[in-house]
């Protein structure tokens, strides 16, 4: 009977375990709705500003160009990773700490790499290089435009005074719930558009393109980096249902198997208990 109180126990315990898994199942479910919402709903504007941008950027000439623009041998380079501040999500978190590495070890071998945490996880991963200038993984408590600014303007602030040649995040793309696509795109300095001939922009700048194209490239830089916190935030709920979704059906379908286990256990024990009493009941007719 011992292995039949084992069995039980294993099955009270798969049980609780799908428990938990379910309701984290329905409120990541709950959370993706509303962060799908938001980053559908302002990738058409990020989008919007940078062809904006570029089309501006495509008709100014070539001095005319940004501090933030300024192309100059890369000697330090700071990579900013977006994660999340918890895990039970698949391979979200990994894939982006993977793709780090490889920039570090392999992209930048030569350079010095340091890095910018935005989520507990990346901070976690890379602390121990001693080379993480910030954990900015508290923004995810309330996560807003104003928040992500100010980190933003800090890395502008950091790139205009020399202190990193080049500015890269690596972040989650959000595709679909089940879907998520790792995404490093260059954040400073600005990628230079080249010029084209058929650019034709038929519009009266007040004040000058050039005063227009200095304002807009803090706005779209800030804008960047919070379509890429807003990816990853939707990422890592859908991530997390998808996970919490299979970690429900295995625990389904554990539970299942030990409850076949154990009813079959429970039959051998009854039918062992029979022969026994008709054993006993033989040997005191005889």
């Amino acid at each position: 009977m011992a292995n039949l109180k084992e069995i039980r126990n294993r099955i009270s315990s798969v049980s609780s375990t799908m428990q938990i898994t379910s309701a984290m199942k329905m409120v990541s479910a709950a959370k993706l709705k509303k962060a799908q919402d938001a980053i559908t709903a302002m990738r058409p504007y990020a989008d919007k500003l940078t062809e904006l941008l570029q089309s501006l950027s495509a008709t100014l000439d070539a001095d005319s160009g940004s501090k933030f623009s300024d192309q100059r041998e890369v000697k330090n380079v700071l990579i900013v990773a977006i994660t999340s501040n918890r895990g039970l999500c698949g391979a979200f978190n990994s894939n982006i700490i993977k793709e780090v590495n490889k920039l570090s070890k392999v992209t930048y071998a030569n350079k010095e790499v340091s890095y910018l945490a935005i989520g507990k996880k990346a901070n976690d991963a890379f602390k121990k290089t001693n080379k993480v200038i910030a954990n900015e993984s508290a923004i995810f408590d309330d996560l807003t435009f104003d928040q992500v600014a100010e980190i933003a303007q800090m890395l502008m602030d950091k790139f205009v005074a020399g202190d990193f040649d080049k500015i890269v995040i690596v972040y989650n793309k959000f595709k679909n719930a089940a879907t998520q696509e790792v995404m490093t795109e260059q954040f400073l300095p600005i990628v230079p558009v080249e010029k084209d001939a058929n650019v034709n922009l038929d519009y009266i700048f007040e004040p000058s393109k050039i005063e227009i194209v200095e304002q807009l490239i803090p706005k779209s830089l800030k804008t960047q980096l919070y379509k890429g916190v807003r990816d990853s935030f939707a990422s890592e709920h859908g991530a997390r249902m998808t996970a919490m979704h299979k970690a429900t059906d295995n625990a389904t379908e554990l539970r299942d198997q030990l409850k076949l286990t154990y009813n079959k256990a429970r039959q051998a024990a009854i039918t062992n208990e029979i022969l026994e009493i008709v054993g006993g009941a033989e040997a005191l007719n005889n």
